[in-house]
């Protein structure tokens, strides 16, 4: 087979896709069946390998800008409020109860209407991205949501915060589990713990970076609008230029109009021995029934649930906390940048080590429970002086809940088959995400600074506790669960090869295998 020298336009690779799709019709099967067929194909490991890195290069920076805008967008509020926001928008208010106290809980609630949003929208945008085709659904979703973004600076009450904080979680909400469905699409099992982690690591990229960007916004002295105001100009602004980018996404890789029709081809064959498919646009209501009862599901949605409780509290509030250990505005900015960088490392790291060695992705992912544990109790039990240094380190090295939860996507997302599923638990995962945010930033009672938030951290260790049981139940399930498919199929190259692209769901296909 020839290859060739360049690929093609967007329109013309949705075109060649839909020309296969006529010459052999998909019904309710994968739509790779149209490319590659249903008996396997040898394919050049030089293509392959070439395939892979062009992917690698379209989809990867731009999945890591992409969630680092949705990161950077929900942590800047902890900024914002440094730069006047609570007192501009009277998100911080005395306390009648306990003078001369002061009451944050309408920042609290600002941090948590986002996720209310969020959970509103996770499943019908992850109906609209199995049944539409990608680049549309992402690129017009996201030039609404830097619009929205954007208005958030002409807002001039809480209520008014609080309205727009809602509907930018909600369209904010086809990032995270469009991304996580395009990683399954794109790539095997083994690949998907370091692509996973590529674009989640954002989560600690964007903080050093938010941080930076928030730190020159607080040298502005002069203009019209207040600095927090600018911060969520030049958000917006970032914002609207990745979602023009985003019109050019293809939905997978049989329509990849920046692969060669050879390289399209190799990058579907590809996925057929390890029966994840590629993308159906068919919903399947037997699929969900079957997600909704599975309980690898709702274990890993307790994991998450658990685990992003220290984002809830850390993003929202984290200057805001330094802060009390007597540190200045700008100090209080600049202790983001070891955390961030820690958060980076360690997502990073797992990645790579998740795909480089089998069945120790909950083994790491416990390991990496502890030093969050470990850092919510120095901070709690550590005395909070003046440039107090044990409550910093603390506070930093909880940075590892990022690979924690990179690593709870990458289980949750490479242990499911069959379209409607994967979809489905993209946004339970993410429910559960929004759960946790939702619970973090209530665990901080601004009445019990004094004896250190004792809620906040007990809170914080319990949860993690929770995760550590919840990973340990499913690495159960996960070994049961494949014991039970050696011992019951028969190998069949050719049987395998067939079932690949049907759009079979992990329990239905013997040949599946769960990864741990």
């Amino acid at each position: 087979m020839g290859t060739m020298e360049k690929g093609t336009g967007p329109h013309e690779a949705r075109a060649d896709a839909s020309r296969l799709a006529g010459a052999e019709p998909v019904g309710d099967r994968d739509v790779a069946i149209a490319m590659v067929g249903e008996e396997g194909h040898a394919v050049d490991p030089t293509v392959v390998q070439r395939a892979v890195r062009k992917i690698d290069w379209f989809l990867i920076p731009a999945m890591t800008v992409g969630y680092g805008l949705v990161y950077y967008d929900k942590a800047i509020l902890g900024s914002a409020a440094l730069f006047g926001m609570t007192t501009d928008l009277e998100l911080s208010v005395p306390d009648p109860l306990h003078p001369p106290a002061v009451d944050t809980s309408r920042l609290s609630w600002a941090t948590s209407i986002f996720y209310f949003g969020m959970l509103g929208g996770l499943y019908p945008m992850s109906y609209a991205l199995q049944r539409f085709e990608t680049g549309r659904v992402l690129g017009g979703l996201v030039v609404l949501w830097s619009l929205i973004c954007m208005l958030t600076a002409a807002v001039t009450s809480y209520q008014g915060l609080y309205a727009q904080r809602f509907f930018l979680g909600f369209i904010e909400s086809v990032i995270p589990t469009g991304f996580m469905c395009i990683v399954s699409g794109y790539y095997t099992q083994q690949e998907q713990s370091l692509r996973q982690s590529w674009w989640f690591s954002s989560t600690g990229l964007w903080t050093i970076v938010g941080g930076a960007l928030n730190y020159g916004f607080a040298q502005i002295t002069g203009g019209g609008l207040r600095r927090w105001q600018y911060i969520y100009l030049l958000a917006g602004c970032l914002t609207f230029i990745f979602g023009l980018f985003c019109f050019a996404m293809p939905s997978s890789p049989v329509s990849a109009w920046f692969l060669t029709k050879d390289e399209r081809f190799a990058a579907v064959e590809r996925l057929r021995y390890g029966q994840t498919g590629v993308r159906c646009t068919k919903f399947k209501w037997s699929q969900l029934r079957e997600a909704a009862l599975d309980i690898k599901i709702w274990l890993i949605a307790i994991m998450m649930a658990s685990a992003y409780t220290v984002n809830g509290a850390v993003s929202g509030f984290g200057p805001l906390i330094v802060s009390t250990f007597g540190w200045s505005t700008l100090e209080s900015i600049v202790f983001q940048f070891p955390l961030g960088g820690l958060c980076l490392i360690a997502i990073l790291l797992t990645g790579w080590l998740g795909s480089h060695y089998p069945n120790i992705r909950i083994l790491m992912l416990i390991i990496c429970c502890l030093p969050v544990i470990a850092g919510c109790a120095v901070i709690w039990k550590s005395q909070w002086t003046y440039h107090a240094a044990a409550p910093v380190v603390g506070y930093t090295i909880t940075g590892t809940f990022g690979a924690v939860v990179s690593l709870i996507i990458t289980i949750g997302m490479s242990n499911v088959a069959g379209h409607t599923k994967k979809s489905f638990t993209s946004a339970t995962i993410f429910v559960a995400y929004c759960v946790g945010n939702i619970i973090g930033p209530q665990l901080i009672k601004s009445q019990t600074k004094v004896s250190h938030y004792p809620e906040l951290w007990l809170g914080l260790i319990i949860c993690y506790c929770i995760t550590i049981v919840a990973s340990v139940a499913l690495f159960v399930v996960l070994r049961y669960e494949n014991r039970k498919k050696e011992s019951t199929a028969v190998e069949d190259e050719a049987e395998r090869a067939k079932l690949a692209f049907q759009d079979l769901t992990d329990k239905e296909n013997p040949y599946f295998r769960y990864v741990m």
